[in-house]
């Protein structure tokens, strides 16, 4: 699951709630308006998506706050449905929205290039050409897969077929946007290819290698407790490797005081060459530290609107400040 920001009102919609069932690739689209609740986001997934494949064994989405929130998470939770949030510096988790979200907007820009607020018009259509369209990594269409049957011929209109002139005019514009978009889609998955496979690398590390750790300091400061956070190194270490997690994963020996988590992403891993050490050193402990922000009292609040919404505001006393 996943939200395209960022469109220019249409009829009073603004967002598109995408949801990818990631066995049969099929998709659906769902206009939405701004502000959005978590209970408007379920009613949408209640109106199209649960009428048609009832409850999901398990939902994989990014941490937006609608996920996250309370609300969501028990109503996912009484319906026994499994909620898996993306790993953090680790976008690929829910990488399959994210590409259905790219060829979605590509679709998009091109059939409302010359009147983009009509866009929530196009969504039906653009769902039918996405669920209809041959995917390599299952071999058939999602429509196949769902429905067991293959999709409908979409026979092509010849110019000049219908005495009407609207209508006409409307098919011959449809063929002339489907030759398009089939160009574009076929030129942008190879590039979306080429881009992602340049920054590809294979990563495999033993149980006591040394290696360089990837860590945001103005985050993490229990590890690396620095007043010029901006221009801290990106990388630690170097660490011993203690043990594999999985595939992708591998438990790291951190030094001692350290407040994060020791298992980290192969991707946040960089392999010590040699003898010498060319990162900054780790303090063991950082009790005391200025940076370190904990809260002594709570000053004043106010009640803000945020998003359509009541929130309280707090003003809060830090310690060491």
């Amino acid at each position: 699951m996943d939200f395209v920001e960022g469109l220019p009102n249409s009829f009073g919609k603004q967002v598109i709630f995408v949801v990818v069932d990631m066995l049969s690739k099929a998709a659906h689209f769902m206009a939405l308006s701004h502000s959005y609740s978590a209970a408007d986001v379920a009613q949408s997934f209640l109106d199209h998506v649960f009428k048609l494949h009832g409850f999901l064994d398990s939902i994989t989405s990014d941490r937006d706050s609608i996920f996250i929130s309370q609300f969501w998470q028990d109503l996912m939770a009484f319906e026994g449905v499994q909620v898996q949030l993306s790993t953090a510096y680790h976008p690929q988790t829910d990488g399959q929205p994210e590409i259905v979200n790219r060829c979605l907007e590509t679709y998009l820009r091109c059939m409302c290039a010359d009147s983009p607020s009509h866009w929530s018009k196009w969504l039906p259509l653009a769902k039918w050409w996405y669920n209809t369209t041959f995917h390599s990594s299952i071999q058939a269409t999602p429509y196949e897969v769902v429905y067991g049957q293959l999709p409908p011929v979409d026979l092509p209109y010849l110019a000049g077929a219908s005495k009407v002139e609207l209508v006409d005019r409307s098919l011959v514009r449809r063929e002339e946007m489907l030759k398009l978009i089939k160009f574009h889609m076929k030129r942008a998955q190879d590039r979306m290819k080429q881009m992602a496979d340049r920054h590809r690398s294979e990563r495999q590390f033993n149980i006591g290698d040394m290696v360089y750790v990837k860590l945001h300091p103005y985050r993490q400061i229990s590890v690396a407790a620095k007043s010029n956070v901006k221009l801290s190194p990106k990388f630690y270490g170097p660490f011993q490797v203690l043990e594999q997690i999985g595939a992708v994963a591998y438990k790291i020996k951190l030094p001692a005081g350290s407040s994060i988590h020791d298992v980290f992403h192969v991707s946040q891993l960089k392999k010590h060459v040699g003898d010498a050490v060319t990162s900054a050193s780790f303090p063991s402990s950082v009790e005391g530290d200025p940076l370190i922000k904990e809260p002594e009292a709570i000053l004043d609040r106010m009640t803000v609107k945020k998003r359509g919404r009541a929130v309280t505001k707090v003003l809060v006393k830090w310690k060491h400040s």
